[in-house]
């Protein structure tokens, strides 16, 4: 019976995953808003956008595996 709800949860997950993260993105982007107001939010946002972009442009170009392979040789 365990395995039925667990297998029933995983289903739900994989089908609204995107609402569930929109929502949750909802939730924190709220907490930071009542919390530490509203331009230290719009400034976390933007801090986070940018580690985002900077996480996308080293995992795509082996930034990381390049500067390595320049050191060691």
């Amino acid at each position: 019976m365990c395995n039925e709800r667990g297998d029933i949860v995983k289903e739900l997950l994989m089908v609204y995953k995107y609402p569930i993260i929109g929502g949750l993105t909802g939730l924190i982007c709220a907490i930071l808003f009542f919390t530490v107001g509203f331009f230290k939010t719009i400034l976390v946002l933007l801090m986070v956008g940018v580690g985002i972009f900077i996480g996308n442009y080293i995992s795509k170009n082996d930034f990381i595996r390049n500067i390595f392979q320049n050191k060691l040789k």
